[in-house]
């Protein structure tokens, strides 16, 4: 058993060296992960214990034809601030006032880089810039991306960003929510509404009016972008065979086609339902109707109660009719304030009478009631199939005068500018490093020298596994019961089993003759059996002496046997004997006594001393 002990403390220290070792590789590639993005990057091993300050930024520069690109790193130049008023509201709350700034991260920073930061609270905020050339929806992809970090996490509020359609009157000072766009793409949150839109104007090509087309929700849970405090990169990918993908962090949480996934449909119902037309007044939709042949049974009576009153109740024995239940309380006093004229005659509230806590009841006693087995209620026919039932009405279909097949909605109206027209409950909304162009491969290596860098310095400076484990349990108590149970479990098993006990003297002494007796005792069986062969023998010799010597030894042998005397010890010596008996006395227990030491000289000579008596 103690074996067993000791391969379990040693397999127990060895699981705990493996998973110490597999956590410190796990923090170790946690700390130096970095997303190849190109696909031809070199792989970096950054330390945990760098810091950001380390990370030499440079302004990324994109490397194949874009219509945008925006880092902030040089202020707002290009930017114009909106100085319209919002429709139908007071000019002070209709103002856009909301302050702008271009600020570094509040956490994870890099000397140089910086971003477009939205400050004020319960403000409309709208700048705007225009793009380096117009986006022509033909024959290339739009790719749209930008970073966004909720720095003060969000209570209600956009981080969307509106491409604006091309026109000739587009006047970016004027820029509003009614400001005509072609494509709106971003994170947005109102309480626990978690959303990342994707809306696209589409034209009627019948007649000439736009309708908002709204993208499938994600199957995603979108909470943790909003509330991680991290920066996170959005992108939007439109193809020219009218499909879309939607990215966070460069994995993609939604996609889907422009004419299946968006709601409502691009192409209207070939058929609706024709406005004129009117149900029948004759039109019966009831599948079921009453019996018309059905007739009331003459025993049935509408006229029994459902309850009655109990005939066999029998009121209890000690019911006590003369004393109400409640009465008045004798310990209450009129309050001195109490003025009949305005309140009336003051009355002693009631109590429970206390005569009948120990009585079956008090007050008039009342038979209690009880189903009427009479009682049938109010007949009604039965219902059978209506044999003139028609079904459920509806309008008769008519082709739709709306109707219009667009087979390629990825064909929509050009834009010349990106803008953000936003409102918000939080500030310190960080946005950085805008994008469009056409090739992927542009849009990510513009991410890798950007975003990629952002992400690594956050790796690297992110907390211990200790202190995440601390902030956890600040925000859930309830863990720290678990981190208890945690570490004491294997303490005490530990502790339990490997704890190497002390072995008491008696134990040692008593163990260690085990293992020689029964040493002894094999090789004693077997000089035994040798023995008593060679015994055999002589006593057959000795029988054929015997019946030699005449009838005193065979009157000896032969009462011996009928007095069943099959000892071996006692055959050994005549009868009478009893300086022979105490000689045999003494040497069984001397036997007894070397074969209780274990010892396999002493249980040979005990065999020796048997033959020389027989001699």
């Amino acid at each position: 058993m103690q074996f067993q002990w000791d391969w379990l403390c040693l397999g127990v220290l060895i699981i705990s060296s493996v998973t110490a070792g597999m956590a410190d590789e796990d923090n170790l590639d946690a700390d130096v992960e970095v997303e190849n993005f190109d696909k031809q990057s070199q792989e970096a091993d950054v330390d945990r214990d760098k810091s950001s300050l380390e990370v030499v930024y440079q302004t990324p520069r994109p490397t194949g034809e874009v219509y945008f690109t925006e880092t902030f790193d040089e202020g707002l130049s290009g930017w114009v601030l909106s100085v319209t008023l919002k429709e139908d509201m007071d000019d002070n709350v209709a103002k856009y006032d909301g302050r702008w700034e271009v600020e570094e991260l509040k956490e994870n920073a890099m000397p140089g880089d910086k971003g477009l930061v939205l400050k004020s609270v319960a403000k409309y905020h709208a700048i705007s810039a225009m793009l380096t050339k117009a986006f022509v929806f033909d024959d290339k992809p739009l790719i749209v991306q930008y970073e966004v970090n909720f720095q003060k996490g969000i209570d209600c509020g956009g981080a969307y960003i509106k491409l604006l359609s091309s026109s000739n009157d587009l006047n970016l000072e004027y820029f509003f929510d009614k400001t005509p766009y072609t494509i709106m793409f971003g994170p947005d949150k109102c309480g626990e509404d978690y959303k990342l839109h994707f809306i696209f104007r589409h034209k009627n090509p019948k007649t000439g009016e736009y309708d908002e087309k709204h993208a499938e929700r994600p199957d995603v849970d979108l909470k943790k972008f909003y509330l991680d405090k991290k920066t996170h990169l959005y992108t939007l990918v439109l193809k020219p065979d009218d499909t879309f993908e939607i990215l966070i962090d460069q994995t993609v949480v939604s996609k889907g086609s422009l004419l299946e996934n968006m709601i409502p449909p691009v192409n209207p119902s070939k058929e609706i339902e024709d406005p004129t037309d009117k149900k029948p007044d004759d039109w019966d939709e009831r599948p079921k109707i009453p019996d018309p042949n059905a007739v009331k049974p003459d025993d049935w009576d509408e006229d029994e109660p459902a309850k009655i009153e109990d005939p066999d109740a029998v009121k209890p024995e000690g019911w006590l009719d003369d004393e109400p239940q409640y009465v008045p309380d004798p310990n209450a006093k009129k309050p001195k304030d109490w003025d009949e004229e305005m309140d009336g005659e003051w009355e002693a509230p009631q109590i429970p009478n206390a005569k009948c806590e120990t009585a079956p009841g008090c007050g008039e006693w009342v038979r209690p009631m009880k189903s009427n087995p009479k009682y049938k209620g109010k007949w009604r026919a039965p219902m059978i199939d209506n044999p003139n039932y028609q079904g459920i009405w509806s309008p008769r279909k008519i082709p739709n005068p709306d109707y219009f097949e667009d087979l390629h909605p990825f064909k929509m109206t050009a834009v010349s500018a990106v803008g953000l027209e936003l409102w918000s409950m939080t500030s310190d909304i960080y946005f950085d490093n805008f994008i469009i162009c056409s090739e992927k491969e542009v849009a990510d290596r513009w991410a890798a020298d950007s975003w990629g860098l952002k992400k690594l310095v956050a790796s690297a400076n992110e907390p211990g596994m200790f202190s995440q484990l601390v902030t956890a349990a600040e925000e859930h108590p309830w863990l720290w019961v678990l981190y208890i149970l945690t570490l004491a479990l294997p303490v005490g098993l530990t502790v339990l089993f490997c704890w190497p006990g002390k072995k008491s003297d008696e134990y040692i002494a008593f163990k260690k003759p085990d293992v020689s007796q029964q040493i002894a005792k094999g090789k004693l069986k077997e000089q035994t059996e040798e023995f008593e062969d060679d015994e055999l023998e002589e006593e057959k010799e000795n029988e054929d002496t015997d019946e030699d010597e005449g009838e005193g030894g065979e009157d000896i042998y032969d009462d011996e046997e009928e007095n069943g005397v099959l000892d071996e010890e006692e055959n050994e010596v005549p009868d009478g004997s009893q300086e022979g008996d105490r000689s045999n006395k003494s040497d069984s227990e001397d036997e007894k006594k070397e074969a209780d030491e274990g010892t396999g000289d002493g249980a040979l000579r005990s065999v020796r001393r048997r033959r020389l008596r027989k001699d």
